[in-house]
């Protein structure tokens, strides 16, 4: 397999962490938000040689695989032009707030990563990267055949586009579990069982939801085998969409 350059739109904890596995494993990265490339001067100093900073336009062009780690209610501002034939991997999960809400998230019309692909609909969206935090995936990444190697859930509508990704996990330490259609993709978002928790473990009795918050992004990462991802996507029940406390 040809090594892919990696994009990154968004440099938050997610789209930063994403970006450390990823340089560590030797590959290129070029990393865009809308602050701006001066913004992440530090960031790409302590990355190294194998990270660049650009525009979310330039980032787009740029890479073969873009990682969109923005909030969801941005999705609209994402480039769609530039992002017009390539692989999309979305890690976004829907948090209603007074200021954005999608109604057709609400009623569970659609899936928050089926309203990604309307956005960009001449890209090849894969939702993954949502359900477990950088910490862990810094913690878990483990060598092709490791008896105690980690897998992450996929969904995606282009079988392609997910054996692209697939591929893109191995090289960084991970086994992927293709999940099916976007679709289906509230089976690994907030509030199912295979949300967070199965990477982590179980938190302590009594937290407050912002100490629960930073215990999850906080915690020493728990193998979760293929099997595993499996078993606990088809034991999912769909509910209302996104994070509900």
């Amino acid at each position: 397999m040809n090594t892919p350059v990696l994009g990154i739109i968004g440099t938050g904890m997610v789209g930063a962490g994403f970006a450390r596995l990823a340089t560590d494993a030797g590959l290129d990265v070029v990393l865009g938000n809308s602050r701006g490339p001066q913004s992440l001067t530090g960031l790409v100093a302590a990355l190294g040689r194998h990270a660049r900073a650009a525009t979310p336009a330039e980032t787009a062009r740029a890479a073969d695989i873009v990682v969109v780690a923005v909030p969801l209610a941005a999705h609209e501002e994402l480039p769609r032009a530039e992002l017009a034939g390539k692989v999309v991997v979305d890690p976004t999960n829907y948090v209603p707030t007074p200021q954005w809400h999608s109604p057709e998230l609400d009623s569970d019309e659609l899936t928050s990563s089926e309203l990604v692909q309307r956005h960009l609909a001449e890209s090849a969206v894969v939702k993954a990267l949502h359900n477990v935090g950088p910490r862990h995936l810094l913690d878990l990444h483990r060598p092709a055949g490791a008896p105690d190697r980690t897998a992450l859930p996929a969904h995606g509508d282009d079988e392609a586009a997910k054996k692209a990704v697939a591929d893109l996990f191995d090289v960084l330490g991970f086994d992927t579990v293709d999940l099916g259609p976007l679709s289906g993709s509230w089976r690994s978002e907030p509030n199912t069982p295979l949300y967070a928790f199965p990477y982590v473990g179980e938190p302590p009795a009594g937290l407050s939801v912002p100490e629960l918050v930073a215990w999850v992004q906080n915690a020493q990462g728990v193998t979760v085998t293929a099997a595993r991802v499996s078993e606990l996507a088809a034991a999912a029940v769909r509910g209302p969409a996104g994070f509900r406390f």
